[in-house]
């Protein structure tokens, strides 16, 4: 999958206005802490929580979950855009001594485990996209070696191996949430990708995604319905209403029928998953060659962001409001408010993105299925690096096989 980035530039033109109107002076200057005014972790979670909260981060860190002179501290993480819900479950892990560095767009607090209960060690969360020169996650890590853990996909963990190899060692999210949308109204008749390609409906996407490279291939679509254009503006999309457009089934659907009041009115779409295209997307990934002096501390953190995929998902609430806080306190061009939060969470459990695999367990990945990626990217006539297996960019050695939904 194109680096996660691509889609969010979509609402960039439109809430361009909205952003600056929600920063101000007081947001920008402030640099620890919760902004007045904005959604606080407090206000999300019962006070009896915040109390345990702030005593457990504060205290020792016990049993499986002492991750003291175990892993880096901090443990720092790159994300491939701002704070959003996709992200939950790092958030989620966050204490609430949390505190916001505003010029690198960063992150920090203690690192919980499950209870809560201190782990003895902080977190950094780090924000891509903009943040980081619109940089693949991939290729940022290999300029900045403080980072220990960054988002990759399948596709791009392939494409990219040659250059900047990831080894992935959980996947919080089950399925991509990347999707094909188009107006339900004037193509009463769609319903799949495929039928697009039959109806022969112009598909606007960003240039060099691979799954549209794949989808011709395949004979889905004809290359000359793919059209490379696309900017990041949802103008075109509103204004022709008769193209089919790349986008995000947790933010794009939203935006279309309650920010973009032009169109005001929900999209039909078909993820490209349930087309065929099953890549992992956002999983967390290392350098290979870390592996080793890593190992020690995956044994012990990925189980615990395994229990934070459920538990995120269970009850997202004090998490998204800390995501919320972030993005107002950054006041930057994107913007996150509650309905997009729960929005998300909504549309994760109801499409089964976050979620098991075909067994009981959360978090693991499916040989077979990263197979199927690579050889229908080889089938495309894109280059496959040499070395490249599913055993080369995923393993699923850490992961603890008792905890899932």
């Amino acid at each position: 999958m194109r680096n996660t980035w691509l889609r969010l530039l979509a609402v960039l033109l439109a809430f361009g206005l909205i952003a600056a109107a929600c920063g101000d002076d007081d947001d920008t200057g402030t640099d620890s802490g919760t902004a007045e005014g904005s959604a606080t972790a407090e206000d999300s979670a019962t006070a009896e929580d915040s109390a345990t909260a702030s005593a457990t981060a504060s205290g020792d860190a016990a049993g499986d979950f002492d991750l003291t002179g175990v892993c880096p501290d901090p443990l720092v993480i790159q994300t491939d855009w701002f704070p959003e819900s996709e992200h939950g479950a790092l958030y989620q892990m966050v204490g609430d001594d949390y505190t916001v560095d505003i010029e690198k767009k960063v992150v920090s607090g203690s690192l919980w485990a499950p209870g809560p209960t201190p782990t003895g060690i902080n977190i950094e969360v780090r924000t891509g996209g903009p943040a980081i020169g619109f940089a693949p996650v991939s290729s940022y890590m290999y300029t900045d070696d403080s980072i220990h853990i960054g988002y990759a996909g399948t596709d791009g963990q392939v494409t990219q191996f040659a250059e900047a190899p990831m080894l992935s060692v959980i996947a919080p999210l089950e399925v991509n949430p990347q999707i094909i949308m188009w107006d339900a109204e004037a193509y009463p008749e769609v319903e799949s990708i495929a039928d697009l390609g039959e109806a022969g409906v112009t598909v606007n996407v960003f240039a060099g995604g691979t799954f549209s490279e794949v989808f011709v291939a395949q004979g889905i679509w004809s290359a000359d319905q793919v059209d490379p254009s696309y900017d990041g503006s949802p103008a075109r999309f509103i204004a022709e209403g008769n193209i089919a457009q790349q986008g995000f089934a947790s933010a794009e659907p939203y935006n279309y029928e309650f920010v973009f009041e032009e169109y005001a009115k929900a999209p039909a779409f078909e993820l490209l998953h349930d087309a065929g295209y099953v890549a992992y997307s956002q999983t967390l990934a290392i350098r290979p060659d870390d592996l080793e002096e890593l190992r020690p501390c995956l044994e012990k953190f990925v189980p615990i962001v395994q229990q934070s995929i459920v538990d995120f998902t269970n009850d997202p609430a004090r998490a998204n409001a800390m995501i919320i806080d972030a993005v107002a306190q950054y006041a930057d061009f994107w913007v996150y408010d509650e309905g997009v939060a729960q929005y998300s969470v909504d549309t994760m459990k109801e499409l089964g993105l976050k979620g098991n695999g075909p067994d009981d367990i959360v978090g693991n990945m499916d040989a077979e299925r990263i197979q199927k990626v690579i050889d229908d990217i080889g089938a495309a006539g894109i280059e496959i690096p040499e070395g490249v297996t599913p055993e080369a960019i995923f393993t699923n050695e850490f992961i603890d096989e008792s905890i899932g939904f």
